[in-house]
């Protein structure tokens, strides 16, 4: 063999461990951002989760939970109510109308059953609930008060945040950007992904 062979080998070689290496890391990138979009669907998921059981305790005791262990209770033993409210317009003699409205309490179902039925969530395991998805057992940061507002009046207000985001976009700035559904100063239910 010559010379210009043995470098053409040892050349296609490199080159070929190269290429490799490159594929390698677009692959990573790719994987990466797909763990790090299920994570974030797993996380959205269970803040959805945990808003709705913060409105049905909202609904039923007039603040919202303000504890792991009081929202975990009321998942668990809670009950919502189900009211029927009706409207009757009556049509007055000047053009007027006059509308009364009627509310009546027509039963009652276990928050289990309602919010987070087997059906909805079949592998959903209620001790898990604040565990951060994908963090290693980290929980969601839970906040839950009364704030005073213009005016003088209250509101209650809470938030769940995730305190180590995966994306490191979120990661930003404090993690400025983490996931999180309601707020410390505004009577607001939303989410931030939104």
């Amino acid at each position: 063999m010559n010379l210009t062979k043995v470098l053409s080998v040892v050349f296609f070689a490199v080159a070929a461990f190269l290429g490799y290496l490159l594929w390698k890391g677009v692959d990573d990138v790719v994987e990466q951002e797909k763990r790090v979009a299920l994570l974030e669907a797993a996380t959205i998921e269970k803040l959805e989760m945990l808003r709705d059981a913060q409105l049905a305790y909202q609904a039923s005791n007039g603040k919202y939970a303000s504890t792991w262990d009081s929202l975990r209770t009321f998942i668990e033993t809670g009950t919502i109510w189900i009211v029927q409210r009706t409207e009757t317009t009556k049509l007055l003699d000047y053009g007027a109308e006059e509308i009364n409205v009627s509310y009546d309490t027509i039963g009652s179902i276990a928050v289990m059953d309602s919010l987070f039925s087997p059906a909805k969530h079949p592998d959903l395991k209620i001790e898990l609930l604040p565990v951060v998805p994908g963090s290693g057992g980290k929980q969601f940061e839970f906040f839950a008060d009364k704030i005073e507002k213009t005016g003088g009046y209250k509101v209650s207000v809470f938030e769940i945040r995730d305190p180590a985001p995966i994306n490191p976009e979120r990661r930003a700035n404090n993690n400025e950007k983490a996931l999180r559904v309601g707020s410390r100063t505004d009577a607001s239910t939303e989410g931030n992904w939104k």
